[in-house]
């Protein structure tokens, strides 16, 4: 069963669009999207709100998620995070049928 994780990134002075920009950039993103189980991560600007950026996620199941929870990736990850000072507020989808 398939998971969707929307992830807000919130802060200030643009930050939150450097974070998805340096994601991106310094091929974080690429390795996630090669990664056994992805099958989207991508960053969207909502509408209204210029200091929050929106990463779509999803994962063909609960073990592909555990496995990117434990790789390398958290770990750069969350420095960016830190590094631009960073809130995040997760909501996470499952699909009733598939």
């Amino acid at each position: 069963m398939s998971i969707t994780i929307n992830i807000y990134y919130t802060g200030k002075d643009g930050n939150a669009y450097k974070f998805a920009n340096e994601m991106i950039s310094s091929g974080i993103v690429d390795e996630i999207r090669n990664e056994e189980g992805n099958l989207k991560y991508e960053y969207f600007l909502p509408m209204n709100n210029s200091e929050t950026i929106l990463l779509i996620d999803s994962w063909k199941n609960q073990e592909a998620l555990d496995i990117h929870h434990k790789s390398e990736m958290m770990k750069k990850i969350a420095n960016l995070r830190e590094k631009y000072k960073l809130k995040m507020r997760v909501e996470r989808y499952i699909p009733e049928k598939e």
